[in-house]
Order: C-alpha cells, then structure tokens, then sequence
C-alpha cells in the first residue's frame, strides 16, 4: 500500500509538473492533463480495489471518480485513503487493548447474574471487540429530555469535589453553555481540577473568548484533532461523537444531548427536542472514566491511568442487571458498535425496536432487519419527520421501502425533532449512547454507548418509546408510495453517496 500512495503522489507531481512547465495554453496542454488524469483515476481505482473495501463502498468510490475525476481525485486524496485512518489511530487502538488488560483486574467478575444463552453470547461479544467488561454492580437512570437532563447534569457538578471530566461534540456559548462555562469556572476556582476534550469541528462555532475564560480559571480544555486546513487534511472526516461527563470518578453521564440551547427544546425551527441520555453510578463510571482517559491521553500524552482517577473501590449501589459501556471508532480492529447492533438483531426474538435521527445502514444491517421481520420479530424504526440535514433525511428515505416491503413498521416523529440514538431488544436489552444507526457511526465517529442488560432503565426506556409512538405518524406502505417521481429522484441520489455520508 506504501507504493500505492507513493505511486499516487507522482502522478500528482507529474501534473503539477506540467501546469507549470506548459507555455503554449492549448489544446495540446488539456490533452496532456485529460490523460494524466485518467491514469491518476485509473490507478486510485485500482487501489480502492485493493483495498477490499465492502463492495458497496467500493462502487461508491469508483462511481465518483468516473463521474466527477477531478472532485473525485482530490476528494479521495484527503477522505478516501484507509491508510491513512490507520496511521492515524493505530497507537490510540494499541493503548485501548492494553489498558484493558492492565485496569480490568478483578472487577466486574460477578458471573452469577442469570441469563440465557444468546445474552451471554451478546455481553461476551462486547467484551471482544469493545474492549469492556460487564458489570452487575451498576445503577443506571434513565433521562428522557434535555430539561430533565441537565438539572441532573447540573446538581452533579456543583457537587463535585475532586474532578470533572467533560468530552463533547457540539460545545454552545449560548445561556446554557455560559451556565456551565459558569459552573466550570466555579469549581475550578474552588480547586476541583476540570478536563474538557471538545470536538474540533463540531465545536467550530465555540468563541475563543469562551475558551479563554474557563483557560484562565485553570480549566484544560483541549481540542480533539484540530484541523488548521480543513481541505487539506483527513483529520476533518474522524470525529470525537462522544458525549459525556464524571464527576469525581463515581458519577457518570453519556447520551445523545450536546451542550446547547436547542437540546431543551429552545430552537423556534426544532421546537421540542427529544433525546436520551443516561445516568450512571457504580463500576460502570470506571468504564466510562477509561474512554476520556484513553482519549485525554490520545490528544495529549499526559498519563492519567492511575488511582487517582481509577478507584479500586467504589460506592454500593442496588444490583440492577447488567450494563457494559462500549467505546467504537476508527482506532478499533473491529467495526465494534454495528457489529454490537448486527448481533442484537439477529438474536432477537420477539421485538426490535430502533430510534435514530440519522438513519443510514449498510446492507449488513439492512439484511438483518428484514429477516427478523420475516421471521415474525416486532421491527420498528423510529426516525424524525422534520430533517436537520436534508441529505441525510432523503437517503434515510430511500431504505423505508424495502423495509417495508419486509414487514418493517417505520414511524416518523412529530412533536418535534427527533435525537435519541437507541436500540432496545425484546423489551430487556438495550443500547444508549452517542451512536447513530448510520455509515459514520458505524466506520468514522468516536461514538460510545452504554448496553444495559435487564435493568430498570431498560424498562422505562421501553415506556418512553411507546410514548413516542403515540406522538408519531406510522407510514403506509401504499401512501408511501404515491410520493413524487421528483422526491424519489432526491432519495435515490442521496442514497448513492450514503456510503460517504
């Protein structure tokens, strides 16, 4: 592969060459460049060949480059290359596997919890390829809104001691965001050492004068794979997705709310917003206190893996089945978080109930929903009505046909907008967290989620969706069809780059 990137850079050299060399513009020069690009095209399509790539990618990539070589070329320069993901986080993924090894200790080893088989094949699978143990000495709350949310969010920070430990996608410096930069200050101020890993990009719009602030109050606030030239640089294409919060290392928080207005519901477009988030305390914060140290260290080299951080005991809390935090991203061997999905469908037996915003899956995950539903399992998705990014609305768009066709129920919500990244299974297993059931979760974003096994949540979790069935249009197949030849021109192109998306 190293003298497949070395080949590609000659022929970028050679046509740079050319342009600067060529004197006479004519058509003799755009001959030149016609076939020098062509031969850049041919052999990028060759490399993305080799790669072994899934196939659906792969005639994605070579689709691009045949319609648009040029947008194509360069597009593949910067976004395309898996090398390039691998060099990237090649050492992040080394560190995960061996902090597993050195922290997991004794912990979590309460075996004598009863499950049946295919849960057991699930929690075990999780612990493979996620790099987590399962714990049953963990206590989770379900929150189903932003203003129940960040109360709860809120009382736990005031009432931390030591430290607070913040990793965010979308960081606003708006009301909410000034209450917690307020917050932050506060406590920081009072001696509690504050941590806050924010998104380079998905924070792009936070003010400097934001940062500054807490900066100077003696919060570290660092920036997750800053990107200087967004153009020239794959950086900008691996996100930090994840969204959580702990405090003092026996308070956790993880879901799909960011930190902003519209999360409460305040947006005059969005209006109510519905999401989840969840609430943890027990052996689980240690779970989730790894991922932002891992991460912490990732972007800073600083060694955090310590008692300090990491205690080796922690309060009792009531017994309320299993729950695993499962960290997935391109730093993985394993596509770990639709593997986790993959499974949770496929071994489902009576019901599999989905919420998602942005609603892309590959063909695997396609596959597997409709067989469940042909196999007699209670298949429902749940997606919003009202977009926030029309491309991905459309494309999501294009799937319900087939999955209709399946006996798939598809719902849009319509109270508001819909945020809430969940998948349930038989009414007793269940996924929370920052991950969404599309490409980019599934292959590019650091996402985490939390999967709980039997638990209290699981059941209010269920509740909450009924709820949200009833605020909800179920779509007919028939009516569904009728829709415009143009909308379904729109859904089909989407589609096309769902791959990219």
């Amino acid at each position: 592969m190293k003298n497949g990137i070395k080949l590609i850079l000659f022929v970028f050299v050679t046509v740079s060459f050319v342009l600067l060399t060529e004197r006479l513009w004519n058509s003799t020069l755009l001959g030149i460049l016609s076939v020098l690009m062509t031969i850049s095209v041919i052999f990028i399509s060759i490399l993305i060949s080799l790669e072994n790539r899934h196939p659906n990618q792969t005639l994605t990539w070579l689709v691009v480059l045949g319609s648009f070589p040029l947008f194509g070329f360069i597009f593949y320069i910067f976004f395309g290359r898996n090398v390039r993901k691998r060099r990237l986080f090649e050492k992040k993924g080394k560190l995960d596997e061996k902090v597993l090894k050195e922290q997991e200790g004794e912990l979590f080893k309460d075996v004598q919890h009863p499950f049946n088989q295919h849960e057991k094949r699930l929690f075990y699978l999780a612990h493979n390829v996620g790099k987590s143990p399962i714990s049953f000495k963990t206590e989770t709350e379900t929150l189903t809104n932003g203003t129940e949310t960040f109360a709860t969010i809120i009382n736990a920070l005031y009432s931390a001691r030591h430290h607070i430990h913040l990793e965010y996608y979308i960081v606003r410096s708006d009301k909410l965001g000034n209450q917690i930069k307020e917050i932050l200050i506060e406590k920081a101020l009072q001696g509690v050492k504050v941590r806050f890993l924010y998104d380079a990009v998905g924070s792009f719009k936070l003010k400097k004068k934001y940062i500054k602030e807490l900066v100077k109050a003696g919060v570290e606030m660092v920036p997750f794979l800053p990107v200087t030239f967004p153009l020239l640089t794959s950086k900008v294409n691996f996100r930090n997705h994840r969204k959580l919060i702990i405090v003092d290392g026996s308070i956790g928080f993880v879901g799909g709310l960011n930190i902003g207005e519209e999360y409460l519901g305040h947006s005059r477009h969005y209006g109510f917003w519905r999401d989840t988030h969840l609430k943890i305390r027990g052996e689980g914060v240690r779970s989730l206190q790894l991922t932002f140290l891992q991460d912490w260290y990732y972007m800073t080299g600083e060694d955090l893996l310590n008692s300090m951080y990491l205690f080796s005991t922690l309060p009792d809390v009531k017994k309320d089945g299993g729950v695993q935090i499962i960290a997935g991203g391109p730093d993985r061997e394993f596509q770990v978080i639709k593997q986790l999905f993959f499974s949770m469908i496929t071994t489902a037996r009576e019901s599999v109930w989905i919420a998602s915003p942005y609603f892309i899956p590959d063909e695997d995950i396609v596959t597997a929903l409709k067989v469940a539903s042909l196999s007699g399992v209670d298949v429902r998705i749940l997606t919003p009505k009202r977009p926030d990014k029309k491309i991905v609305f459309y494309a999501s768009r294009s799937y319900f046909p087939e999955l209709m066709g399946a006996g798939v129920k598809i719902y849009e919500y319509e109270k508001g907008f819909l945020h809430s990244k969940i998948i349930i299974v038989d009414h007793e297993i269940a996924s929370i967290g920052t991950a969404n059931m599309d490409m980019r979760s599934f292959h590019l974003n650091f996402e985490v989620n939390a999967f709980l096994y039997k638990t209290g949540s699981t059941q209010k979790l269920v509740y909450a969706f009924l709820e949200d069935f009833e605020d909800a249009n179920h779509l007919e197949s028939k009516q569904f069809a009728q829709r415009s030849l143009a909308i379904r021109l729109i859904e089909s192109a989407c589609r096309l780059l769902s791959p990219l998306l």
